[in-house]
């Protein structure tokens, strides 16, 4: 009886620490007893990853708590609850266009949700934030071409369009209700304490005058800050693992030429293969001229914008699991229909 009452005491204990926390100690200490070159490749990888998308984090938290300590949160949901389908088309074509990468969007994608913003909308711009923005738009260009750079961003905008068309089709399906998993950015799966929401719903731009704004905005930071850090850790690690094993000169011999396979593979290998930000142009780019396929190129892209490791790890501690199916069977889907398209057209115009 006493072994078992310690041992219940033993696991309530464990489970008061934090599981992401302990799942990225337990995986840097198998590392470093397995592999310890490994080890430290994996640490200088996600720290590196860490401070390239610390702007865009910094930026994304900042306006998502921005935006409720003021009020402007609740006058952009009754913007985006207004015409369905020029919202949803608005979301779309600013998600193309807006600077924030996959892993920064979600704590935005967040406070919308809270806020109150229809889900279709959101989908829309959570689709096609991460698949274009204006600097990677003149990067690609000398890369790629005009007829490459063109099409991922039309697709990006069409992607997430359809999406959100869809989803207003079925708003009032009981899987598609209350999406979050969680009631505010910060708790985790595990039961929290809700943050109060300000009741006031005029905007005060300057918030910081108002002490019940200010902690507000300070809580509100701090919570998604620490969500998004721990999640994208664990998910910086996991990519650096994919990366260090599954090497994508291999992926472009494999994927190369016309095999009925190519691109489907491509779409596949893009989730764990991709790396993030602007790796991902010249990696890519060497990938064509090892010889993959246009088609395959374009879904490698595509896949590995909408469901790399890192923002679909945040993605799935964020909101319910029908949400995050959807999400990602539509992000395959949409970079699969994309590939075959300029498949043809690049055929067509050779």
């Amino acid at each position: 009886m006493t072994l078992l009452s310690d041992s219940a005491v033993i696991s309530k204990q464990i489970r008061k620490f934090d599981r992401v926390v302990l799942t990225i100690t337990a995986l840097i200490f198998v590392l470093v007893i397995l592999n310890f070159d490994q080890a430290k490749a994996t640490l200088n990888f996600t720290l590196n990853a860490l401070v390239g998308i610390s702007g865009f984090l910094l930026l994304s938290v900042s306006a998502a708590a921005f935006a409720k300590a003021t009020g402007l949160d609740q006058q952009i949901a009754g913007v985006f609850s207004g015409n369905p389908v020029k919202a949803i088309l608005a979301a779309a074509i600013f998600g193309a266009i807006s600077p924030f990468c996959s892993c920064g969007v979600v704590s935005i994608i967040a406070g919308l949700l809270l806020a109150g913003v229809p889900l279709a909308p959101v989908m829309a711009f959570w689709l096609a934030s991460p698949l274009m923005d204006p600097q990677i738009f003149f990067l690609m260009l000398p890369v790629f071409g005009v007829a490459f750079t063109l099409t991922k961003l039309v697709s990006a905008i069409f992607i997430g369009a359809l999406a959100g068309l869809i989803l207003h089709g079925f708003n009032s399906h009981r899987l598609l209700q209350d999406p979050l998993l969680i009631k505010s950015v910060g708790c985790g799966s595990g039961p929290c304490r809700a943050n109060k929401s300000l009741e006031k719903k005029s905007i005060s731009w300057q918030f910081w005058k108002e002490a019940e704004r200010r902690e507000f905005f300070i809580n509100e930071a701090w919570s998604a800050g620490w969500f998004l850090l721990r999640w994208l850790t664990l998910a910086f690690i996991l990519e650096s693992l994919m990366v260090a094993f599954i090497p994508a000169e291999e992926i472009g011999h494999y994927l190369g030429g016309a095999a009925w396979w190519a691109i489907p593979s491509s779409v596949l290998l893009g989730i764990p293969a991709y790396l993030n930000g602007f790796a991902a142009i010249p990696t890519v780019g060497g990938l064509v001229d090892l010889g993959m396929a246009p088609g395959a190129a374009m879904g490698f892209m595509i896949a590995g914008g909408v469901t790399s490791i890192p923002a679909a790890m945040a993605v799935f501690a964020l909101v319910k699991k029908p949400i995050f199916l959807v999400y990602i069977s539509w992000g395959l889907l949409g970079s699969l229909g994309t590939a075959y398209f300029f498949q043809v057209l690049s055929t067509l115009t050779v």
